[in-house]
């Protein structure tokens, strides 16, 4: 008689446990598996394309901000780094609030933003998707209080499509968790106020190459662990999730099994080689069509 108890004891838990997986798994969302299906398309894009670049490419990039649409209204400045990374903040401004006048007063169709820092501002223009008119107000340095700051020179522009990434020179700069957040949070606000029609897509922070970083402010950047970039960008995702807008997490794209960016995406630890804006086109690309619902997160 125990033993029949005990067996039937047993069967009725099997029971609930199985009732219990099944009843989770019929009420996981759709968008949850979207999500998982576009982070692995977006993993085997970079698996494939590392497979074809080996060794890291190092080029001069063209930080030309528009398409051909708004070419004639861009000023002409030599390709590659030279005197255009040597321009002043206030000279950057200008150039910025040019182009943003050129891309108000054309009102080019499928208009989208690269809003943020060096790592929005070098993206070759040749790599970014050729379906959209591609307006970059990115500047070497910039902090997201100088981005928040700064917004109001694409206020009269019509995007679709706001494309943000800011935060590692804050990091770099010793400006707390806290404060990088809180402005995150404006820059979202201010965006969806001014642009009620366009998607923002805040992307999170970018690993550095920690010890393989050669960069000219390496030591600034080795103080700054990767885990705590991972930490900062779990909480800027739940921010993006509370403002009601889309989050693109690049950071496993870009990180080695340490969780540093890869070497062979990266120039100098800190900014990206040809590849790793590849990669980044590939994220752009496949999120576009993968792009969920307006109401899902």
């Amino acid at each position: 008689m125990q033993n029949q108890k005990a067996a039937h004891f047993s069967s009725d838990l099997n029971r609930v446990k199985y009732n219990r997986r099944y009843h989770r798994s019929k009420t996981l969302p759709n968008w949850a598996y979207l999500s998982l299906v576009a982070n692995a398309l977006l993993m085997l894009a970079v698996i494939l394309l590392l497979k074809d670049y080996s060794s890291p490419i190092d080029f001069p990039i063209s930080a030309s901000t528009a398409q051909q649409s708004l070419a004639r209204e861009t000023p002409n400045f030599p390709s590659g780094l030279g005197p255009r990374h040597q321009l002043t903040y206030n000279r950057w401004m200008a150039i910025m609030k040019q182009e943003a006048n050129a891309a108000a007063q054309n009102q080019p169709e499928h208009l989208t933003i690269l809003a943020g820092d060096s790592l929005s501002m070098w993206f070759p223009t040749d790599l970014l998707p050729k379906d959209k008119t591609w307006l970059n107000q990115g500047i070497s340095g910039e902090t997201t209080a100088g981005l928040l700051k700064r917004l109001k020179l694409f206020d009269r522009t019509q995007p679709e499509t706001i494309f943000v990434m800011i935060g590692i020179n804050d990091l770099i700069r010793g400006y707390d968790d806290d404060n990088i957040l809180s402005n995150q949070r404006l820059i979202i606000q201010r965006l969806r106020r001014h642009h009620p029609e366009a998607q923002i897509v805040v992307q999170s922070i970018l690993p550095h190459g920690s010890e393989e970083t050669t960069w000219e402010g390496r030591d600034r950047l080795l103080a700054i662990p990767n885990s705590r970039i991972q930490v900062l960008n779990e909480k800027l995702q739940a921010i993006a999730s509370e403002e009601g807008i889309k989050y693109l997490d690049l950071y496993p794209l870009f990180s080695n099994e340490q969780g540093n960016l890869r070497p062979e995406l990266t120039t100098d630890g800190l900014h990206l080689s040809r590849q790793g804006y590849l990669v980044w086109q590939s994220a752009l690309m496949l999120f576009e069509r993968l792009k969920l619902p307006e109401n899902q997160p």
